[in-house]
């Protein structure tokens, strides 16, 4: 699996009703999308309460099941409209080493999502098996609906995202990105 964002940062005094009605529209477009385990869309408020966030932001979340469903969507139509609107993003991507949701993830209306540097000299062995038990635990104890952990070989990063119900108590929390979310596209839910 693979876990993959892009962030659109918008202008301070960017009218967000128009990445609303852009989530409201082409949301359901990828519904039913091959490959896609699930995409969570993605936006924050510059100076909102509840999220915390410093800037307005477009970012939504994918997981796909394999690449073949990634290079399909960013070599498609609804990317090309993406681009179109807002330029060609930087598109980060993450293997996966865990992917739970639970049985409610469409009441999910919160996101937080957190990437983190991997130390030079830290056994990757031990890491995936306590961040995928901290993943998988994420779900178990009712604290997400979907928990996603992965990492990124080239600037050894490491990604937590979660889906919430509510919103994460500490959303100023450095490194912590808190996001509302819009629409879910759960094609395999369905």
């Amino acid at each position: 699996m693979i876990a993959m964002q892009y962030n659109i940062s918008l202008p301070a005094d960017y009218d967000m009703a128009i990445v609303d009605r852009r989530i409201r529209d082409k949301g359901p477009l990828l519904d039913n999308f091959p490959g896609l385990k699930f995409k969570a869309y993605l936006s924050a408020r510059k100076g909102d309460a509840v999220t915390g966030s410093r800037e307005n932001l477009y970012s939504p979340f994918y997981v796909w099941q394999q690449e073949e469903g990634l290079s399909e969507f960013i070599c498609g139509p609804g990317f090309a409209a993406l681009t179109g609107s807002f330029g060609r993003p930087q598109v980060n991507t993450w293997v996966v080493w865990g992917a739970d949701t639970a049985a409610n993830i469409r009441s999910a209306k919160f996101a937080a999502r957190e990437v983190v540097p991997i130390e030079p000299h830290a056994s990757l062995a031990e890491l995936r098996i306590e961040e995928s038990e901290a993943a998988a635990q994420a779900i178990s104890n009712g604290g997400a609906l979907a928990s996603v952990v992965a990492f990124e070989p080239t600037h050894w990063t490491l990604v937590r995202f979660r889906l919430l119900a509510e919103p994460p108590k500490d959303p100023a929390r450095l490194g912590l990105q808190i996001y509302n979310v819009g629409h879910l596209s759960l094609p395999d839910a369905a």
